[in-house]
């Protein structure tokens, strides 16, 4: 695993030229915009429910990427640590506020809540502009041959540190400095 990257740094960039869609780091998290295609719509021409489901993941994976977390070198790892493994979606509690519809500009708003033995929780947030749309909490798990396995320390560290500059009340930020 490498070492947490300075976000956006040139060797960064060098490194990987497209890390710009990964979104950003905001004091507390990470935020990803997306935006809404007829694709990801149903009939009636709003988002269908299951593709927030797409949008959250997207985000909780561009989060790792931002806080230097190199999910190929972290198979490479926990291969080793264990063979077997996956991430798995533990639990997902989800609440639908508002409907986002076609060309909408959509924020995923993602902050960690608890880095535990086997698992992590976040909350996500969807949102367009100050407009609450979906908001949900995700616990991921990590798992070894259908069993639950401690998180691989490097990916544990990179997640402490990234909670720790999260608000105090556990909330996604808004991208709003914070001081």
């Amino acid at each position: 695993m490498n070492e947490r990257p300075e976000p956006l740094s040139p060797d960064v960039l060098k490194a990987d030229p497209f890390l710009h869609l990964a979104g950003r780091l905001v004091p507390g998290g990470h935020v990803l915009p997306v935006r809404v295609y007829y694709e990801d719509t149903d009939f009636s021409g709003i988002v269908y429910h299951a593709n927030y489901l797409k949008f959250m993941e997207r985000a909780r994976s561009d989060h790792l990427r931002l806080i230097g977390v190199v999910q190929g070198d972290l198979f490479g790892e926990a291969l080793a640590e264990a063979p077997g493994f996956a991430f798995v979606v533990r639990s997902m509690d989800l609440q639908f506020v508002r409907p986002a519809r076609i060309d909408d500009v959509l924020e995923i708003h993602t902050a960690p809540l608890e880095v535990a033995g086997a698992s992590i929780t976040l909350q996500q947030k969807v949102m367009r502009g100050t407009e609450l749309l979906v908001e949900g909490k995700v616990k991921v798990a990590f798992v070894s041959q259908g069993r639950a396995r401690r998180i691989p320390d490097a990916l544990r560290l990179a997640m402490k540190a990234a909670q720790e500059e999260a608000p105090r009340d556990g909330a996604a930020t808004d991208g709003a400095p914070r001081g």
